[in-house]
Protein backbone atom coordinates (compact mmCIF):
# COMPACT_ATOMS: atom_id res chain seq x y z
CA UNK A 1 0.00 0.00 0.00
CA UNK A 2 1.56 3.25 -1.15
CA UNK A 3 1.27 6.18 1.20
CA UNK A 4 1.43 9.65 -0.20
CA UNK A 5 2.05 12.65 1.98
CA UNK A 6 1.37 15.75 -0.09
CA UNK A 7 2.46 18.95 1.58
CA UNK A 8 -0.45 20.59 3.34
CA UNK A 9 -0.92 23.28 5.92
CA UNK A 10 -4.37 24.80 6.07
CA UNK A 11 -5.89 21.89 4.16
CA UNK A 12 -4.49 19.09 6.30
CA UNK A 13 -7.52 16.86 6.76
CA UNK A 14 -5.93 14.71 9.49
CA UNK A 15 -5.16 17.73 11.68
CA UNK A 16 -8.60 19.23 10.96
CA UNK A 17 -10.40 16.02 11.98
CA UNK A 18 -8.32 15.69 15.15
CA UNK A 19 -9.08 19.30 16.15
CA UNK A 20 -12.76 18.92 15.22
CA UNK A 21 -13.06 16.07 17.72
CA UNK A 22 -12.30 18.69 20.39
CA UNK A 23 -14.65 21.23 18.75
CA UNK A 24 -11.66 23.29 17.63
CA UNK A 25 -9.67 24.10 14.51
CA UNK A 26 -6.03 23.16 13.95
CA UNK A 27 -5.12 26.75 13.07
CA UNK A 28 -6.61 30.18 13.48
CA UNK A 29 -9.17 30.37 10.67
CA UNK A 30 -8.98 33.21 8.17
CA UNK A 31 -12.12 34.74 9.65
CA UNK A 32 -11.79 38.01 7.73
CA UNK A 33 -11.94 36.07 4.47
CA UNK A 34 -14.98 34.19 5.70
CA UNK A 35 -16.69 37.46 6.68
CA UNK A 36 -15.83 38.95 3.29
CA UNK A 37 -17.29 35.91 1.55
CA UNK A 38 -20.50 36.20 3.56
CA UNK A 39 -20.82 39.87 2.54
CA UNK A 40 -20.09 39.00 -1.10
CA UNK A 41 -22.80 36.35 -1.06
CA UNK A 42 -25.26 38.86 0.42
CA UNK A 43 -24.50 41.28 -2.43
CA UNK A 44 -24.93 38.52 -5.01
CA UNK A 45 -28.28 37.51 -3.50
CA UNK A 46 -29.41 41.15 -3.48
CA UNK A 47 -28.42 41.76 -7.12
CA UNK A 48 -29.46 38.30 -8.35
CA UNK A 49 -26.98 35.88 -9.89
CA UNK A 50 -28.38 36.33 -13.41
CA UNK A 51 -27.88 40.10 -13.07
CA UNK A 52 -24.34 39.54 -11.80
CA UNK A 53 -23.59 37.44 -14.90
CA UNK A 54 -25.16 40.06 -17.16
CA UNK A 55 -23.19 42.92 -15.55
CA UNK A 56 -19.91 41.00 -15.65
CA UNK A 57 -20.43 40.16 -19.31
CA UNK A 58 -21.23 43.81 -20.11
CA UNK A 59 -18.07 45.01 -18.36
CA UNK A 60 -15.96 42.39 -20.13
CA UNK A 61 -17.34 43.38 -23.51
CA UNK A 62 -16.56 47.06 -22.84
CA UNK A 63 -13.02 46.30 -21.69
CA UNK A 64 -12.36 44.18 -24.76
CA UNK A 65 -13.70 46.97 -27.00
CA UNK A 66 -11.25 49.36 -25.33
CA UNK A 67 -8.35 46.91 -25.64
CA UNK A 68 -9.06 46.55 -29.36
CA UNK A 69 -9.43 50.31 -29.88
CA UNK A 70 -6.06 50.89 -28.21
CA UNK A 71 -4.35 48.33 -30.43
CA UNK A 72 -3.67 46.06 -27.46
CA UNK A 73 -4.17 42.31 -27.60
CA UNK A 74 -6.03 40.02 -25.21
CA UNK A 75 -4.17 36.84 -24.28
CA UNK A 76 -7.10 34.49 -24.90
CA UNK A 77 -8.82 33.93 -28.23
CA UNK A 78 -12.08 33.44 -26.33
CA UNK A 79 -11.69 35.56 -23.18
CA UNK A 80 -13.53 34.83 -19.97
CA UNK A 81 -16.10 37.37 -18.85
CA UNK A 82 -14.50 37.23 -15.39
CA UNK A 83 -11.41 39.15 -16.42
CA UNK A 84 -9.52 40.57 -19.36
CA UNK A 85 -5.93 39.43 -19.74
CA UNK A 86 -3.95 41.92 -21.81
CA UNK A 87 -0.59 41.20 -23.40
CA UNK A 88 1.96 43.81 -22.31
CA UNK A 89 2.94 45.76 -25.45
CA UNK A 90 6.46 45.28 -26.76
CA UNK A 91 8.86 47.77 -25.21
CA UNK A 92 6.81 48.15 -22.01
CA UNK A 93 8.07 46.75 -18.70
CA UNK A 94 5.06 44.81 -17.33
CA UNK A 95 5.83 45.14 -13.61
CA UNK A 96 6.66 48.85 -14.05
CA UNK A 97 3.30 49.34 -15.80
CA UNK A 98 1.50 47.59 -12.93
CA UNK A 99 3.26 49.80 -10.35
CA UNK A 100 2.51 52.98 -12.32
CA UNK A 101 -1.17 52.06 -12.60
CA UNK A 102 -1.43 51.50 -8.85
CA UNK A 103 0.73 54.32 -7.50
CA UNK A 104 -0.30 57.07 -9.92
CA UNK A 105 -3.85 56.14 -10.88
CA UNK A 106 -5.07 53.96 -8.01
CA UNK A 107 -5.80 51.05 -10.35
CA UNK A 108 -4.77 47.63 -9.11
CA UNK A 109 -4.24 45.05 -11.82
CA UNK A 110 -2.74 41.60 -11.46
CA UNK A 111 0.36 40.65 -13.39
CA UNK A 112 1.21 37.31 -14.86
CA UNK A 113 2.57 34.33 -12.98
CA UNK A 114 5.09 31.71 -14.01
CA UNK A 115 5.96 31.92 -17.70
CA UNK A 116 3.59 34.90 -18.11
CA UNK A 117 5.27 37.03 -15.43
CA UNK A 118 5.89 40.49 -16.88
CA UNK A 119 4.09 39.56 -20.11
CA UNK A 120 0.44 40.20 -19.17
CA UNK A 121 -1.79 42.25 -16.94
CA UNK A 122 -5.18 41.05 -15.71
CA UNK A 123 -8.19 43.31 -15.16
CA UNK A 124 -11.07 41.77 -13.17
CA UNK A 125 -14.75 42.36 -13.97
CA UNK A 126 -16.27 40.44 -11.10
CA UNK A 127 -17.06 41.71 -7.66
CA UNK A 128 -17.68 45.27 -6.56
CA UNK A 129 -17.07 46.91 -9.95
CA UNK A 130 -19.34 48.82 -12.29
CA UNK A 131 -19.38 50.65 -15.64
CA UNK A 132 -17.80 53.82 -14.25
CA UNK A 133 -14.94 51.74 -12.80
CA UNK A 134 -14.26 50.23 -16.23
CA UNK A 135 -14.16 53.66 -17.89
CA UNK A 136 -11.73 54.86 -15.22
CA UNK A 137 -9.52 51.79 -15.62
CA UNK A 138 -9.40 52.29 -19.39
CA UNK A 139 -8.44 55.95 -18.93
CA UNK A 140 -5.66 54.88 -16.56
CA UNK A 141 -4.45 52.30 -19.10
CA UNK A 142 -4.30 55.02 -21.78
CA UNK A 143 -2.55 57.60 -19.61
CA UNK A 144 -0.05 55.14 -18.16
CA UNK A 145 0.86 53.74 -21.58
CA UNK A 146 1.42 57.28 -22.87
CA UNK A 147 3.52 58.04 -19.80
CA UNK A 148 5.65 54.97 -20.54
CA UNK A 149 6.21 56.15 -24.12
CA UNK A 150 3.83 53.75 -25.86
CA UNK A 151 2.00 55.32 -28.80
CA UNK A 152 -1.64 55.62 -27.75
CA UNK A 153 -4.47 57.91 -28.79
CA UNK A 154 -5.84 59.29 -25.52
CA UNK A 155 -9.60 58.87 -25.34
CA UNK A 156 -9.90 56.20 -28.01
CA UNK A 157 -10.23 53.31 -25.55
CA UNK A 158 -12.51 55.31 -23.26
CA UNK A 159 -14.76 56.10 -26.23
CA UNK A 160 -14.93 52.44 -27.27
CA UNK A 161 -15.71 51.29 -23.72
CA UNK A 162 -18.29 54.04 -23.22
CA UNK A 163 -20.06 53.24 -26.49
CA UNK A 164 -20.16 49.55 -25.63
CA UNK A 165 -21.52 50.24 -22.15
CA UNK A 166 -24.09 52.76 -23.42
CA UNK A 167 -25.39 50.24 -25.96
CA UNK A 168 -25.65 47.48 -23.36
CA UNK A 169 -27.25 49.79 -20.81
CA UNK A 170 -29.64 51.13 -23.48
CA UNK A 171 -28.63 54.72 -22.85
CA UNK A 172 -30.73 57.00 -25.05
CA UNK A 173 -29.04 59.61 -27.27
Amino acid sequence: EAKEHPPAYYFNLKKALKAAADKDTPYTPAHTLIAAQVQSLRLILKEGIENVWKRTSMLSKAMLAAVDALGLKPLAERPSTALTTILVPQGIDGPAWEKLLEKTYGVKVAGGQGSLKGKIIRVAHMGYIDAIDVVGIVAALEWSLAQLGHPVEIGKGVLAATKSLAADMQVKK
